[in-house]
Order: C-alpha cells, then sequence, then structure tokens
C-alpha cells in the first residue's frame, strides 16, 4: 500500500520541507508516502475566487488514482486520536487500496474534492495553515506506523 499527499499549494518553507522529508523517509518501508503539489488557483483584484476553487479542485480530482482510498482533511471530518488513526490504517491495509489524503489551499477544499472524498478527516478545531498540516499528517501516519508495529515511538 502506499499513500499520497495531495495538496494545493508549493514551495513549503524549509522547515516544514525538512519536517515532511524526516517522515516520509521514516514511512518509506511500511507506507510510502509521495507528496503532489497542485498550483494554487489564481486569487486577488478581479479574479474570481469560485474559479480558482474550480481549478485547484478539478487539478485534485486528477490526481487522484483510481481506485484509491480518498481521505479529505476538512475541519467538518471526525477527530480521530492517534490510536484511532492507527485502527483506520489497518482497516485501509486490509482494504488493499493505496490512500490520497487531500489538502485544500487557504479557501479550503472544492466541493467536488469533498463529494470524492471516501473519508473526512478533522486533525483539530485549530485552524492551520495548509503547509503545516502536510508535516502533521505526515508525523501522524508516522506514528500510526509505529503503533501498529508496537514501536516505542508513540509513548503514551
Amino acid at each position: 500500500m502506499r499513500a499520497r499527499l495531495i495538496s494545493v499549494g508549493e514551495r513549503m518553507p524549509a522547515w516544514v520541507a525538512e519536517g515532511f522529508a524526516e517522515y516520509t523517509k521514516r514511512l518509506s518501508r511500511e507506507l510510502p508516502l509521495e507528496l503532489v503539489e497542485l498550483k494554487l488557483g489564481e486569487r486577488g483584484k478581479g479574479r474570481d475566487l469560485v474559479r480558482a476553487l474550480e481549478d485547484e479542485g478539478a487539478a485534485m480530482l486528477a490526481a487522484i488514482p483510481r481506485g484509491t482510498q480518498v481521505i479529505a482533511l476538512d475541519g467538518r471530518g471526525k477527530v480521530w486520536s492517534s490510536e484511532d488513526l492507527a485502527a483506520q490504517l489497518a482497516n485501509w491495509r486490509m482494504a488493499g487500496r493505496d490512500l490520497a489524503f487531500l489538502i485544500g489551499g487557504p479557501d479550503g477544499l472544492a466541493a467536488p474534492a469533498l463529494a470524492r472524498a471516501d473519508q473526512r478527516w478533522s486533525i483539530g478545531a485549530l485552524t492551520l495553515p495548509h503547509m503545516l498540516v502536510r508535516l502533521i499528517v505526515a508525523e501522524q501516519l508516522y506514528r500510526a506506523v509505529s503503533l501498529l508495529g508496537n514501536h516505542p515511538y508513540h509513548r503514551a
């Protein structure tokens, strides 16, 4: 099983990129994680926000491989503890499908991307920069893998 993190926005700050790279390295055996960065839809004076979201949504849908289990990062989704995420990961492994995690841009996920999601995951009530969410998702996936493998990384 492989995982793909599909995220709107390019050029992570160096500290986020370094952290993300560290967790993808740690995950490489148990759950290879690939980052797919999508171009932010054009915003600003005289630009149509609806069109920007439509463009982001179309690009996101095109980046999802066929047959993939899709999990949208959404503030209105289910809040999972680290143990809950590990149980989800065990279920996803049993299903035998690859995973795609969707992270929207500054205005969230486009409606078609949310509609495509098989599940919605909220990492909490805080509003976080979408670049930071990438790092949190990678770390939590590593923690879930560690929990399933009885690795001492997770100490509760």
